[in-house]
């Protein structure tokens, strides 16, 4: 009697970003063919455990104990018989990227062009420890309209429209159907045209299953990046003093926009050394289109009070145009400073005069540390007396996008992700698809 061989089996174990924002981890199995969608830092994870830079983790074996990271024998650096063929990023930002340097170097990682730009300077310019060490990693880089091939698996990546350049969604083709993976994106973007993209090739490839990102569900604030530049400048022309302006140094996006606010109302955008030194390395990417940070009359570079400066900063700070606190104290007028939360030691050597304005042009806090975080932000303002500002667009889909999007896939099942309001989600489009919720650790069969 001939036995019949038994059907390939394809299942998705759901190691992170399932009922939590980031640390997104999803291992798609096909026969003998093993892939990890993204490889990120669980950040609500490990702020249970760690604060930086007061208490934070040795090594990789105590965040694989204490359930930060999964417990995969063979998955991690110096040990043996890797048990996956590749690690695959959707983009940089590090809640989907920061844990590939604890990766057996026997393992690449696939990304594209400009998530390894951004990845590579982004380590020359953080200090040198076992959590950002890409030294031995084999990396191998996709644009949209590769297919790349994983045994079973085949692999379409195809961009998406997110706030750091080069992200991507995935299309995973398996013996069992196609498998959707939305990394981040968003539909109201300045290139949203590349979410669109993705939407249809979606559709066209009926999904037996749809990983999708949920992050707004809860704050969704619809606003466009002309939005975000109209007023802006609007607060730009009317404040008299010194314009201090929070964003990503990785949003390209909103760098363009502040720089043209610059431009239009003949300011000085002086953005920070790490901004410069990112933008700098970007510049050759023909792809995006980023203001010449050397060259631009409207750039200058902040130069922080530091008596030792990295390799790195010497570099940048040799290039361009070079501002000193002292320098923009007595520029206040005419100047728009790029400036985190954590800046503002250095705005005390700025000393900003009154008329001023602070526009926080980046994600309003969403969970108890971050309100903490607020909370003593809003007192540094108060010394200074600048009133704030909040003028952002987000990098997610919003709740009418995520159903419009979903309604176009028609994936036959969907998983919610990047998400803490699963069961919400599953409320909000169970219309339009079978929603299983999941649970960090379990596995999905396709």
């Amino acid at each position: 009697m001939i036995r019949e061989l038994a059907e390939p089996m394809v299942q998705i174990d759901l190691l992170g970003g399932i009922g939590e924002i980031g640390g997104n981890k999803f291992l798609v199995e096909d026969s003998d063919s093993r892939i990890l969608l993204d490889f990120g830092m669980s950040l609500g994870a490990r702020g249970q455990f760690f604060s930086e830079p007061f208490l934070s983790p040795r090594d990789r074996q105590g965040l694989v104990t204490l359930g930060i990271l999964p417990d995969i024998h063979g998955l991690y650096r110096d040990e043996e018989n890797p048990p996956i063929n590749a690690v695959v990023l959707s983009h940089a930002h590090i809640d989907h990227s920061m844990c590939i340097s604890l990766l057996n170097r026997k393992i690449p990682v696939y990304c594209g062009e400009t998530t390894l730009s951004i990845l590579k300077t982004l380590s020359e310019m953080r200090p040198r420890g076992f959590e950002n060490d890409l030294e031995g990693i084999e990396f191998k880089t996709f644009r949209t309209g590769d297919n790349v091939s994983f045994g079973k698996i085949q692999l379409e990546p195809i961009h998406v429209d997110h706030s750091i350049p080069g992200s991507y969604a995935f299309l995973v083709h398996t013996s069992k159907g196609t498998i959707a993976y939305s990394g981040d994106f968003r539909a109201h973007g300045p290139k949203s045209n590349m979410t669109k993209d993705f939407s249809d090739a979606a559709e066209r490839s009926e999904p037996e299953l749809f990983l999708c990102e949920g992050t707004n569900l809860v704050r969704g604030d619809l606003r466009t990046e002309q939005e975000v530049l109209e007023k802006s400048e609007h607060v730009v022309k009317k404040t008299k003093g010194a314009v201090l302006a929070s964003f990503s140094s990785a949003d390209i996006d909103r760098l363009r926009t502040f720089h043209e606010i610059a431009e239009k109302n003949d300011r000085l955008l002086v953005v920070s050394m790490k901004q410069a030194y990112l933008l700098r390395s970007l510049a050759n990417d023909k792809h995006l289109d980023v203001p010449n940070v050397i060259g631009d009359p409207h750039i200058a570079v902040y130069q922080r009070s530091k008596k030792t400066y990295y390799n790195w900063e010497k570099d940048i700070l040799s290039s361009v145009t070079v501002k000193t606190s002292k320098d923009i104290r007595e520029m206040q007028p005419k100047i728009i400073l790029a400036s985190s939360p954590y800046d503002m030691n250095e705005v005390l050597d700025i000393q900003p005069g009154p008329g001023g304005a602070y526009i926080n042009s980046s994600s309003e806090p969403f969970n108890e540390e971050m309100e903490m975080d607020h909370e003593r932000f809003t007192n540094w303002l108060n010394h200074f007396g600048l009133p704030m500002y909040q003028i952002h667009s987000s990098g997610h889909m919003m709740p009418t996008e995520l159903r419009e999007t979903i309604a176009q896939v028609k994936p036959k099942r969907l998983i919610p992700i990047h998400t803490e309001q699963p069961e919400l989600y599953r409320l909000f489009v169970k219309d339009l698809t079978m929603v299983e919720l999941g649970s960090k650790g379990s596995t999905v069969e396709v």
